[in-house]
């Protein structure tokens, strides 16, 4: 197997953000990180609603908001007319689950690489409605045919109202066919549901190319929008059924307008989201994905040699294009959430890394993202300290 080699360093990245520099922030993948530019774009526009509040959120918000959807929509590749703004890809799913109009008897399939969130937000719907949850098991190292093939014997045409798939899983970082699951339900008459939710800015496939009736992605994580700024796509038979979580004024105005309409909720991360795609751009968007994807692999080398982890033992369920990689932990560590947590907390406050610790069906994880603020230097740096602080569990 080759060695990674580390990517050259994008002159002058690290610069664009305000991340302590005491700190090593492996975890992109969880919360993001806003460029400098981006968070002064927000703040001028935070300084101009508070400068005249009601000339703020009654002269022209519906329009701006409207003029950065279609922005945001074509960097997705997405119909702006189909595309509505949200807080964050689990309000997207949940204003999907609860426009379904489920009953009794309806079944919601989803796999066991899914969103905790998502999960729990299934969970709440089948409880108000009488529908039930089911999942299937697909393997880390399942081809994607053999994906394709375990997710079409878990339909049931008829009874399941929808397939909900990850574009990118966030526990397992594994890279889902899309496209060909969308089709095979499509097949059975069964919606699908794409939790996008690390795609934006990460991977280069469009929303058209993924043909899911639902699709929803954060542009907080990998597109440098401020947190809080996400996209829901819907296929136009779907469009008027989509209410929004709560209705305010805009209800009567029909999809997506109808969506983004909360009333007194801060705007500004959406209207400053397009100075992240600037930044991004301006970068170059293919630089920034092939130096992310080239670090991760690195990184994931790096912390995997030095818990003597065979390099064909680490995982690559998401291909050379993805971002974040995962390192198995040595048996017995992390196996639950509550101890997951701790060894995150652990390695943070001890090794001043920040990375994710996913438990995912009873084995612990090292999950390691890159972007362009991260340099090899960091991820060696965790491979040595790690081994130690394990062996003092």
């Amino acid at each position: 197997m080759t060695v990674p080699r580390p990517p050259e360093p994008i002159p002058g990245a690290r610069l664009l953000f305000s991340l302590d520099p005491s700190v090593s922030h492996l975890n992109h993948g969880a919360f993001g990180a806003v460029p400098i530019a981006v968070q002064r774009a927000q703040q001028r526009l935070r300084d101009e609603m508070e400068a005249n509040p009601p000339r703020f959120f009654t002269r022209g918000l519906v329009e701006r908001i409207a003029h950065t959807r279609r922005h945001l929509a074509g960097f997705l590749g997405a119909d702006p007319d189909g595309t509505t703004l949200v807080g964050n890809a689990t309000t997207g799913a949940a204003v999907v689950l609860q426009s379904l109009g489920l009953k009794p008897g309806d079944e919601i399939l989803t796999t066991d690489h899914g969103y905790g969130a998502i999960a729990l937000a299934v969970a709440r719907e089948c409880g108000r409605t009488g529908a039930v949850a089911r999942t299937v098991s697909v393997p880390l190292a399942a081809s994607d045919e053999e994906v394709v093939e375990i997710v079409r014997s878990g339909l049931r045409p008829g009874r399941t109202r929808l397939l909900i798939v990850d574009q990118l899983t966030s526990p397992t970082a594994r890279l889902f066919p899309t496209a060909a699951l969308t089709a095979v339900a499509r097949e059975q008459g069964v919606p699908v549901l794409v939790d996008a939710a690390h795609a934006p800015g990460m991977l280069p496939a469009t929303v058209a190319s993924v043909g899911a009736d639902f699709w929803v992605g954060n542009l907080h994580k990998w597109a440098y929008a401020p947190r809080g700024t996400a996209a829901l796509a819907v296929t136009p038979p779907w469009r008027e059924r989509i209410q929004p979580l709560v209705v305010s004024w805009e209800q009567d105005s029909g999809f997506p307008a109808r969506v983004e309409w909360q009333a007194t909720l801060d705007h500004t991360a959406w209207l400053a989201a397009p100075v992240g795609l600037f930044t991004m751009r301006s970068l170059g968007v293919d630089r920034v994905r092939a130096h992310n994807a080239a670090l991760a692999a690195y990184g994931q080398r790096a912390v995997g040699d030095a818990l003597g982890v065979a390099p064909e033992r680490l995982p690559e369920p998401g291909g050379p294009a993805v971002a974040m990689r995962l390192v198995p932990l040595p048996p017995g560590v992390a196996t639950t959430l509550a101890a997951a947590t701790e060894l995150r907390a652990r390695i943070a406050d001890e090794l001043l890394t920040e990375v994710s610790v996913p438990s995912w069906n009873g084995r612990g994880y090292l999950r390691v993202s890159a972007q362009v603020y991260n340099t090899a230097e960091e991820y060696e740096r965790l491979a040595v300290r790690l081994p130690t602080l394990l062996a003092r569990r």
